[in-house]
C-alpha cells in the first residue's frame, strides 16, 4: 500500500493556482493517486468574458488530463471551483463557499503567485505576500486542517550564494510594505522598486522571499511547510514524458531555438542549469502534505526541490542536446536551421545579436512590407530578447541548495511511495530528458504532428540550400569588391579554382575506371 496515496483518500484538498502549470499537475496527480480523495476545491480567479465554469472545463479537457480521465471518467466531478481573487479582502469569496471551506478543507496546497519577473511591485506584493496572508487567515479559522503547503521558489534568496532550507530574514518587514503601498502612487512606486527590492534581481523573487518569513510569522498553530522549486520544466514521467503548457522560462528560449529565431544566448555555459521537472516537484509537494499532517514536524520545515547540488547539468551540455534534438525532430515553418551560439562575452553577444538577430528580422520585415504583409520579426525579436534579459541573472550563476530535508523525507518513504511519488532526481537522465521536452514543446505547446517530421526536415534542406545560395552570392560580392583589384588575390583564387577542379576531374576519372 502507498501510505501517501492512502493518506489524499476521503480528504477534501484546497488547491490555489489550479488553472496554471504546476496547479494542473498537481491536481491530476492527486486524482490519479487517490481516486477516492473525496473533494479538490480550487480557488478560480474571475476573468474577462470567461465564466468560471468555462474555465475549469476547458481546464480537465486539456490533454493532461487523459490518463486519469481513462481510468475515471466522472473525475471533474470531484473538483468543485469557487470564485476568488486572492488580491481582494477576504479573498471575494462568497460567504456560502466560506462556510463550505472552512468546514470541510483538510489540506491546502498555496501554488497561486505571479511568476512574471517584471510585474509592478505593488501587483506582486498583493497577489504573492497578501494572497498568502489572506489564505493563511481563512486556513487558521479551518475547523479539520491538517496542513498548509506553500509553494515558493528556491530563488526566493538568490542574493545568497548558499541556500540553505531556512527563512532568511527579508530586509523590511512585509506589512510595513503592504501598507507603504496601499497609499503610494504607483509612479513613485515603481521609481523606488530598485531601492525596495535591493539586491535580488526582481519583484518576483523578492515578494516571495517576503511571502515565506510572513507565512513563519502567522502560521500560528498550523502545520506549515514549504517547498521551493528552482526552473520548473516539462514533466519527467508523469502523466507522459515532455508534458509542458506554457512558453515561460526555458520552453520559450528553446522554441525560439528550434525554430531558428534565437540564434545567440548570453550565459555562463559551465553554470548550473538547475531546472527540476514539474511531476519531480508535484510528487515532493504531495510527499511534503503526508509528512506534514502525519508527522507533524515541531518545526517549519523547508524543502529546497533543486537538482544542481545530487545532479548538476550545465547550460552548455543543454544547448547542445536542445539543437541536436530540434535537427533530427524539427519544427515546422522554421525560420532558419536550429543553431545557438552561448557566450558571457558582452562584446560577443552583442556582436552576434546584431549579426544573427537584428539584421536578419529587420530583412525579413523589409520582405513582408514589400510583399504587402505586416512586419512582425523585429516585434518579436524585442520581446525575446528582454525575455532572455530577465533570465540572464539566472543562467550566470551558480548556487549550492541545502537538499537535507529532501532527502530525509525520500528515507521517510516506502519503497512503494517512491516509485509512486518519485522525487530522486539522482535518477534523471538528463539526455533523454531534454530530448523528450524539446519533444513536448513540438506536440503540446506547438500542437505539430509527428507524421510531419519529414516535411520539415525537407524545409531545413530547403533553408540550407538558400543558405549555400545566399554565402555564394556573398563570397562573389567580396570576389568582386576585393579581389578582382589585385594580381596577387587572382593568382591565389585562379590557383585554387584549379585545384578544385583537376580534383574533381581525377575524383570522376576514378569512379568511371571502378564502373
Amino acid at each position: 500500500m502507498s501510505s501517501v496515496a492512502t493518506y489524499y483518500n476521503e480528504k477534501s484538498v484546497l488547491v490555489t493556482g489550479a488553472t496554471g502549470f504546476m496547479g494542473k499537475v498537481l491536481v491530476e496527480k492527486l486524482l490519479r493517486s487517490s481516486p477516492d480523495v473525496k473533494a479538490i476545491y480550487i480557488l478560480v480567479r474571475p476573468k474577462a468574458g470567461q465564466l468560471m465554469q468555462n474555465r475549469v472545463e476547458h481546464m480537465v479537457k486539456c490533454k493532461l488530463f487523459d490518463r486519469v480521465r481513462e481510468e475515471c471518467p466522472n473525475f471533474h466531478e470531484k473538483i468543485k471551483p469557487i470564485s476568488a481573487e486572492l488580491t481582494h479582502p477576504n479573498l471575494a469569496i462568497n460567504p456560502e463557499d466560506t462556510a463550505e471551506l472552512l468546514s470541510e478543507v483538510n489540506i491546502v496546497f498555496h501554488c497561486a503567485a505571479t511568476v512574471r519577473f517584471d510585474e509592478p511591485l505593488k501587483h506582486a506584493l498583493l497577489l504573492n505576500v497578501r494572497g498568502t496572508q489572506q489564505l493563511l487567515a481563512l486556513a487558521r479559522q479551518m475547523k479539520n486542517l491538517e496542513t498548509f503547503i506553500h509553494v515558493s521558489t528556491a530563488y526566493a534568496n538568490c542574493n545568497q550564494r548558499y541556500i540553505d532550507e531556512i527563512i532568511y530574514p527579508p530586509p523590511m518587514e512585509p506589512k510595513k510594505l503592504l501598507d507603504l503601498v496601499e497609499w503610494m502612487d504607483e509612479f513613485l512606486i515603481e521609481e523606488i522598486t530598485p531601492k525596495l527590492i535591493g539586491d535580488w534581481p526582481n519583484t518576483y523573487t523578492f515578494t516571495k522571499a517576503l511571502a515565506e518569513y510572513l507565512l513563519q510569522q502567522e502560521k500560528g498553530n498550523i502545520n506549515v511547510a514549504i517547498v521551493r522549486p528552482s526552473i520548473v520544466g516539462a514533466s519527467w514521467h508523469e502523466p507522459f514524458p515532455g508534458w509542458i503548457d506554457n512558453f515561460n522560462g526555458t520552453s520559450g528560449i528553446f522554441i525560439a531555438a528550434g525554430k531558428g529565431i534565437i540564434r545567440t544566448v548570453k550565459c555562463n555555459v559551465e553554470a548550473v542549469a538547475d531546472i527540476v521537472p514539474v511531476d519531480v516537484a508535484i510528487n515532493l509537494i504531495l510527499a511534503t502534505g503526508w509528512y506534514t499532517a502525519v508527522h507533524r514536524p515541531k518545526s517549519m520545515l523547508i524543502y529546497n526541490c533543486t537538482t544542481g547540488g545530487m545532479n548538476p547539468f550545465c547550460w552548455g551540455e543543454m544547448e547542445h542536446h536542445v539543437i541536436s534534438t530540434y535537427k533530427r525532430n524539427p519544427l515546422e515553418k522554421a525560420f532558419r536551421i536550429p543553431k545557438a551560439n552561448m557566450t558571457s562575452n558582452y562584446l560577443m553577444h552583442q556582436y552576434w545579436t546584431a549579426v544573427s538577430h537584428k539584421a536578419p528580422a529587420f530583412l525579413y520585415d523589409l520582405y513582408l512590407r514589400l510583399t504587402g504583409r505586416k512586419p512582425r520579426m523585429m516585434k518579436l525579436f524585442s520581446r525575446l530578447h528582454k525575455s532572455m534579459t530577465f533570465f540572464e541573472y539566472f543562467t550566470s550563476r551558480t548556487w549550492e541548495w541545502s537538499s537535507d530535508n529532501m532527502n530525509m523525507l525520500m528515507n521517510q518513504l516506502s519503497p512503494k511511495d517512491k516509485k509512486l511519488f518519485c522525487f530522486d532526481v539522482r535518477q534523471l537522465h538528463w539526455s533523454e530528458y531534454i530530448e523528450n521536452y524539446c519533444l513536448g514543446t513540438k506536440k503540446y505547446l506547438l500542437n505539430e504532428d509527428m507524421a510531419g517530421i519529414p516535411a520539415a526536415k525537407q524545409h531545413l534542406r530547403k533553408l540550407r540550400n538558400i543558405q549555400y545560395a545566399l554565402n555564394t552570392i556573398f563570397l562573389v560580392i567580396i570576389w568582386r569588391i576585393f579581389i578582382a583589384r589585385s594580381q596577387m588575390a587572382q593568382n591565389i583564387w585562379y590557383f585554387v579554382v584549379n585545384l578544385c577542379y583537376k580534383f574533381l576531374s581525377y575524383f570522376r576519372a576514378s569512379s568511371t575506371l571502378r564502373h
